[in-house]
């Protein structure tokens, strides 16, 4: 079968599975976090595939999500007597964070550190968790979506004919 076609097959097989998982096994633990998976599992195929591809997932929207638990907390904590600045000077502050650490080979994909840094938001503005309890769920839930990424990759590549182009490929 053609590598988009594999892709597609796995990719839709799966996404029944991870949705399915949030929805029931992991609903109490991962309320609602299916979003920040699909979001790692792109971001596996956006930074290349592969071990690469899922080690930026984890390892950049990770930090982003820690960089992002800080700007919460400091806009609600030493950035308040800013008043309507705060979030903003906060998520400023975190920009530059991020981007001053993609000089480090691990973190050097900005935008997976970026997408780390959005996803805490939902949780903490959707579901008031507080910033210390979202980080747990939103690394989980990033680390789920990067191994989603991964095996749907290895499984379209499983399916694909000998000699066509590969999953990594069909994806870009």
């Amino acid at each position: 079968m053609s590598a988009y076609i594999a892709l597609a097959l796995s990719v839709g097989l799966l996404a029944v599975l991870d949705t399915w998982l949030y929805v029931g096994p992991l609903a109490a633990v991962l309320p609602g976090l299916v979003w920040i998976s699909f979001i790692a599992w792109g971001c596996h195929f956006h930074s290349g595939g592969g071990v690469k591809g899922m080690t930026t997932a984890i390892v950049g929207m990770s930090f982003g999500a820690l960089v992002g638990m800080v700007a919460v907390l400091l806009a609600g904590g030493a950035f308040a007597g800013l008043g309507q600045m705060a979030a903003p000077v906060a998520v400023g502050l975190g920009a530059f964070v991020i981007c001053l650490a993609s000089r480090l080979p691990l973190l050097a994909t900005i935008p997976a550190s970026v997408y780390g840094f959005a996803s805490v938001a939902g949780p903490v503005l959707l579901a008031e968790l507080t910033p210390g309890q979202a980080i747990g769920p939103v690394i989980g839930s990033i680390i789920i979506g990067a191994l989603f990424g991964i095996a749907s990759e290895y499984l379209a590549n499983a399916m694909t004919a000998k000699g066509a182009v590969s999953a990594e490929e069909a994806a870009v």
